[in-house]
């Protein structure tokens, strides 16, 4: 630095020192300014640790009430196959065996337990699935075969294994078979 640039560097201190000394409004308008924006900012922060927290408390809420509402689906999924299991019995009793009394009383046993499961899943929200007849659904059916039929191709017409929702939730697709060109 020259001793010109020097003087000049000097000069500019004593002014910048006599404004400030003679003006200290300006000097205060800037401090205010400065506490105005980080006021602002604070604000800004405050709102958006508000907005985070509500949005928290209302995600664990939600989750909270679907750990409530779905809590019994592995349960209930578990019914599914003891109702499967007592279906294929009545279905596989003949004739001859419901003529006999003995038989008949044991089947009546039976038939009732499968009429209070259905119960206690209709209390619960555990809905059998539709499908024969209806138009082959991914999010609810899953084709097992495909089978030679005058029906509108991809339409249900067998059904394999019953499907099952607990409220809006899939438990099991149903196993169906759906018709073809033949």
């Amino acid at each position: 630095m020259n001793d010109n640039e020097h003087d000049y560097h000097d000069e500019a201190e004593e002014i910048r020192a006599e404004t400030a000394a003679g003006a200290p409004e300006l000097a205060e308008h800037d401090r205010v300014g400065e506490l105005e924006k980080a006021l602002e900012e604070a604000n800004s922060k405050a709102l958006y640790a508000a907005a985070e927290q509500q949005n928290t408390r209302r995600r664990l809420e939600k989750e909270m009430a679907d750990a409530k509402t779905y809590a019994s689906a592995g349960f209930a999924r578990d019914m599914l196959a003891i109702k499967d299991n007592i279906e294929r019995a009545l279905a596989a009793v003949t004739d001859e065996l419901r003529a006999d009394q003995t038989a008949a009383n044991f089947l009546a046993g039976i038939e009732a337990t499968a009429r209070e499961l259905e119960s206690v899943f209709a209390r619960n929200g555990v809905e059998r699935v539709a499908s024969k007849g209806l138009p082959l659904d991914p999010h609810r059916h899953q084709a097992m075969i495909e089978i030679p039929s005058d029906e509108e191709p991809g339409t249900i017409i067998e059904e394999m294994q019953a499907g099952y929702v607990l409220k809006d939730r899939l438990l099991r697709p149903a196993l169906v078979g759906v018709a073809k060109k033949p």
